[in-house]
């Protein structure tokens, strides 16, 4: 594609407005799933704000785009926006983009959106590919809602802590994770939510080598420990939501606590186990202080 493309009659695929700022998504991997309005408003973009300019240089150059890049990322945002700004202002055409999907989404450049919204800066968004989306529509789980955790911590405790809680939650949860962290994630996903929750895998989605792994946590884990292979690329884990209340009647109480308690202080555990019971939370306190002095004697 090296000419901006044909459009419907009638389609204004492009706004002419002087001064916007164009945040547009770009392919996760595969180069043809660039959309041919973000393609035209690259081509028609005076400078494009992308996170890694070397990167981005490749993909405009696959498509015969010459534009002006500026390097935008994490650690040089705030010293940026002044330049970018200015450029607004005096009416330049500026596109954002991140190195692969919908920028703002684990990405950098919430600051320049926020502060070009500020100044009175039209701001557009031109969608397309986006990891998260492509997970959870392959995934197989009902999400007429979910909840997106992004990437967890690097820091052991700190990532079992952030997983503790999802124990409970019946929406289906989407991650980001990095391949040198994906088998310890698993490891604290099965000891946050069980080994029988079924978790989705999605590595290298768009790829050549792209792979989708369904299952029990357990089952999925033992796979990617097996395989090198499935320990290397970019990972999208799309974890089950928990089952409705009602079908947690039954369940044995201390099966709940014990590894919420491993993880957490008493009453947050308490709290965590009554909302996925749907018991009395005083109870489950009083039992897990039992539990708690359990461990502590054995210790």
């Amino acid at each position: 594609m090296d000419k901006p493309s044909k459009y419907p009659a009638g389609a204004d695929p492009v706004s002419n407005e002087p001064g916007t700022l164009w945040v547009v998504a770009t392919p996760i991997g595969n180069l043809r799933d660039l959309t041919y309005r973000a393609h035209d408003t690259l081509a028609r973009a005076e400078w494009i704000a992308a996170e890694d300019t070397r990167h981005s240089q490749r993909l405009l150059e696959s498509y015969g785009i010459r534009a002006r890049l500026i390097s935008l990322h994490e650690h040089n945002e705030a010293s940026r926006i002044p330049r970018l700004l200015r450029l607004l202002e005096a009416g330049r055409a500026v596109a954002l983009i991140s190195d692969a999907g919908t920028p703002l989404v684990s990405d950098p450049g919430a600051r320049l959106v926020q502060a070009a919204a500020e100044a009175g800066v039209p701001v557009r968004a031109v969608p397309g590919a986006s990891s998260l989306l492509a997970a959870l529509s392959v995934a197989g789980f009902a999400a007429e809602r979910f909840l997106f955790e992004g990437f967890l911590p690097a820091r052991p405790a700190a990532r079992r802590s952030r997983l503790a809680p999802l124990a409970a939650e019946v929406r289906p949860v989407v991650l980001f994770e990095a391949p040198h962290r994906i088998v310890a994630c698993l490891h604290d996903l099965a000891e946050a939510v069980g080994e029988g929750r079924r978790v989705v895998v999605a590595r290298e989605l768009t790829k050549r080598h792209e792979t989708l792994l369904r299952g029990p946590i357990a089952e999925v884990l033992a796979r990617v420990e097996a395989d090198p292979a499935q320990q290397r690329g970019e990972f999208v884990v799309v974890l089950e939501g928990a089952p409705p209340r009602a079908e947690a009647e039954g369940q044995d109480p201390d099966e709940v606590l014990r590894p919420l308690l491993a993880e957490l202080p008493v009453k947050q555990a308490a709290r965590l186990a009554a909302r996925i019971l749907g018991q009395r939370r005083n109870a489950l306190y009083q039992r897990a202080l039992a539990l708690k002095g359990e461990v502590s004697g054995e210790e």
